[in-house]
């Protein structure tokens, strides 16, 4: 377990914390802030505590590929933690009216299935990294999170719906990443019996 994988493994831990605090049921009370009116100080806690969980996705590449540290437990433990902290924060934005649930679940529905392709791939041990189309679709979708979790601030004070446009771009790119996945991976159906 060297120093990556427990990096990732801290953004998985991160997840129970960053539930807790944007579902808790007592308000921490509203603040105003950048062009939003009335910004839930939970909001603004977990948006912060989801932002620094998914910088870690870098700071753990980084290391992996500074110091040669890549391991087959890190091509898989890291886009898994991508794709949890992501869809739980997906799914809280459901529960708040603040993401359209049909977005969500298209978005959720790939991640399940490029997971269950890695896999099948993982059975006839082929691991497969994340390609640089899968990594523009996780930062898609942690810009588009973040501005939702932080109800479209700045871009409020000139009426630009960014964190929808964010969110419509995170879901053109996250059909297209699997997509992309699938066709390039598709022996691993052909080659099933």
């Amino acid at each position: 377990m060297n120093l990556p994988n427990k990096i990732t493994i801290s953004r998985i831990m991160l997840i129970p914390l960053f539930m807790i605090i944007m579902l808790d049921p007592f308000s921490w009370g509203d603040i105003s802030l950048l062009g939003v009116d009335e910004l839930p100080v939970a909001h603004l806690a977990g948006a912060l505590l989801f932002i620094i969980a998914s910088t870690t996705d870098w700071i753990d590449g980084y290391i992996a590929r500074k110091y040669n540290l890549v391991t087959n437990l890190g091509k898989f433990l890291d886009p898994l933690a991508d794709k949890l902290l992501v869809s739980a924060a997906l799914i809280v934005l459901v529960e708040l009216h603040l993401a359209p649930s049909w977005i969500v679940i298209i978005i959720i529905s790939r991640e399940f299935a490029v997971t269950g392709l890695r896999l099948i791939l993982a059975g006839g041990g082929e691991v497969v990294a994340a390609n640089m189309l899968g990594k523009i679709k996780t930062w898609a979708q942690i810009i588009a999170v973040s501005a939702l979790l932080l109800h479209n601030i700045l871009f409020e004070m000139i009426s630009i719906p960014f964190d929808m446009i964010a969110l419509w771009v995170a879901l053109i790119f996250t059909v297209w990443s699997g997509w992309d996945y699938f066709a390039k991976n598709k022996q691993a159906f052909v080659n099933s019996k």
